[in-house]
């Protein structure tokens, strides 16, 4: 029997689990001969349809096998629909989140997939290898899988969980776990505690956890592998401070990695914190989930936690300089304004969130919330990604505001070289970052792909005309970021000739007389910025600087 792997995900970057982890448990299975098809979702889709399906084609397969999630449901399709049309003996059985609602109109609708699979496949899906091509009543005792039977009949056999997880073999044992790609994921808990209405994680009762002698164990080997950042894939890695606190002992033996972890800061123990406090800088990477600001949609939502510890722990995981805290809102939850998601992302500016994430509301299948859209008053697209199309709160125009808002955060507030002064303008003026948005949306740049460079110049000539108190703050921005000396932000940039001062403060790195100085005056008495450069590495970055304001 020939099963082939179709890996479709999203980037380069991205390497699911899926594959390596099914493989693993039956990888000693000689029956069974393995091949992969992989790629990736790009903008040339016909294109790349077409190479996939000749790739398929050509290994001739029994049984085509692959994962459906949110961005890669329709390319995936159309991917398999043809190449069960060139391969009719062949069988097509599916699995993922996508499946995680009722798959009785997917099923009529696209009867080139022999079945799908609801749930974790672990264990069910070597069952099925067994009865694969067996007739439809032998299908009957798999659980979590769903098809047609040979009358044409919704046959579901309900919901798959891997109640053992700790028996599972680590997909890491699999040949297809991808070490070559710039992070590895980690699963050390597998549910979620949490009752979320629109997580698929809110259903995952009960959390199953691996020992920390197992975790030590994988993370030995993905040391040994020279892996150095790893993503912790726990729905939320404190739901257990005490355990959260041993492996968090247990990451500090691997100083060499950053742990990347989704946190519940309306959870932190003082035990906990203190932890925190103590770790090695760049050991952790956090994701705190806050998702709105406001303890009516938080209600609504079905979030577990006080509004007020959720906002006394985000502020204090901001505030550690040891680790960079993430934190996420989400646009379109049920009674969720416009204008309070940015007062929230003042607020979390405010806080010194290292990044702010603003996502549209996507009903996914299986959440209580898709269940619960029309009681809610929630429009949503019926295709993937299902995303919001408008609420009772919220206007279809504002979601689309929401999305511009998110466009420039990621363009600005998350970018590291602008963030500084943006956070900087975003508190000191109420207005500035409506008015930001109001420009970028009517110079046509919001949605477009815009370089470093090119963002630095357009906050730079929109602080010239808006806010010109700031444009200092901005040249310092770009001058540290390395950019040309020559353009419009280092205008007032003094390049020829610049001697030191009879004093100055120094702010980072020593002085030398070797050193290529620049001067960014602020007054015309002398004050200002001095920046020294490399000459003969030629580093584009400063450094050195030195500052004279009094």
């Amino acid at each position: 029997m020939k099963l082939l792997w179709l890996d479709l995900n999203s980037s380069y970057a991205h390497s699911s689990l899926a594959l390596p982890a099914l493989h693993a448990q039956i990888a000693n299975n000689t029956d069974i001969e393995w091949c992969t098809v992989s790629a990736t979702i790009n903008e040339n889709t016909g294109e790349n349809t077409g190479s996939v399906v000749n790739q398929i084609y050509r290994h001739q397969p029994d049984i085509i096998a692959a994962t459906n999630w949110l961005f890669n449901h329709e390319q995936l399709l159309h991917i398999v629909s043809r190449a069960k049309a060139l391969l009719p003996h062949c069988c097509v059985i599916l699995g993922g989140p996508e499946f995680l609602g009722d798959n009785e109109a997917f099923l009529y609708k696209n009867k080139f997939v022999s079945g799908v699979f609801r749930g974790e496949g672990e264990e069910v899906f070597p069952l099925w290898l067994k009865v694969w091509n067996q007739p439809r009543k032998e299908w009957k005792s798999i659980t979590g899988l769903c098809y047609l039977n040979e009358s044409g009949e919704y046959q579901d056999n309900g919901l798959a969980r891997v109640m053992n997880f700790s028996e599972l073999v680590p997909p890491e044992k699999s040949r297809f776990f991808n070490w070559s790609k710039p992070f590895v994921q980690l699963e050390t808990t597998r549910g979620c505690f949490n009752t979320c209405a629109f997580c698929v994680s809110g259903g995952e009762k009960p959390v199953r956890t691996l020992s920390l002698e197992a975790i030590k164990e994988r993370l030995d080997v993905i040391h040994e592998h020279g892996i150095k950042n790893v993503r912790v894939l726990d729905r939320t890695f404190n739901y257990n401070n005490k355990r959260a606190k041993e492996l968090l002992n247990l990451f500090r033996e691997y100083p060499d990695i950053c742990f990347h972890l989704e946190i519940h800061p309306a959870l932190l123990s003082d035990k906990l914190k203190q932890k925190l406090a103590t770790l090695p800088k760049g050991l952790l990477h956090l994701e705190a989930g806050i998702q709105s600001l406001r303890e009516n949609v938080l209600e609504q939502s079905r979030r577990i936690g006080k509004l007020s510890d959720a906002l006394a722990g985000l502020h204090y995981l901001c505030s550690l300089e040891n680790m960079e805290t993430h934190a996420d809102l989400i646009a379109g939850l049920p009674l969720y304004h416009l204008s309070e998601i940015f007062d929230d992302v003042r607020t979390l500016a405010e806080y010194g969130a290292g990044e702010i994430q603003l996502e549209s509301l996507k009903l996914l299948p299986g959440t209580e919330m898709r269940r619960r859209a029309d009681e809610l008053g929630i429009q949503y697209s019926p295709l993937p990604p299902y995303e919001v199309l408008q609420t009772r709160e919220i206007t279809v125009d504002e979601l689309q505001t929401a999305h511009y808002l998110s466009r420039l955060l990621d363009g600005f507030y998350n970018t590291p070289t602008w963030r500084n002064i943006t956070r900087i303008l975003i508190l000191e003026n109420p207005h500035f970052i409506h008015d930001l948005l109001d420009h970028l949306v009517r110079t046509d740049v919001i949605d477009t792909p815009l370089s470093l460079e090119r963002r630095g110049l357009i906050l730079y000539d929109f602080c010239k005309n808006h806010y010109p108190d700031y444009l200092t703050q901005v040249s310092i921005a770009w001058i540290e970021a390395g950019m040309s000396l020559k353009k419009a932000p280092a205008e007032k940039v003094r390049t020829k000739r610049q001697l030191p001062p009879e004093s100055w403060e120094v702010v980072y790195g020593a002085y030398r007389e070797n050193l290529r100085l620049c001067f960014l005056p602020v007054d015309e008495e002398g004050h200002g910025y001095w920046f020294g450069f490399e000459s003969e590495i030629q580093k584009i970055q400063p450094v050195f600087k030195a500052r004279k304001l009094s």
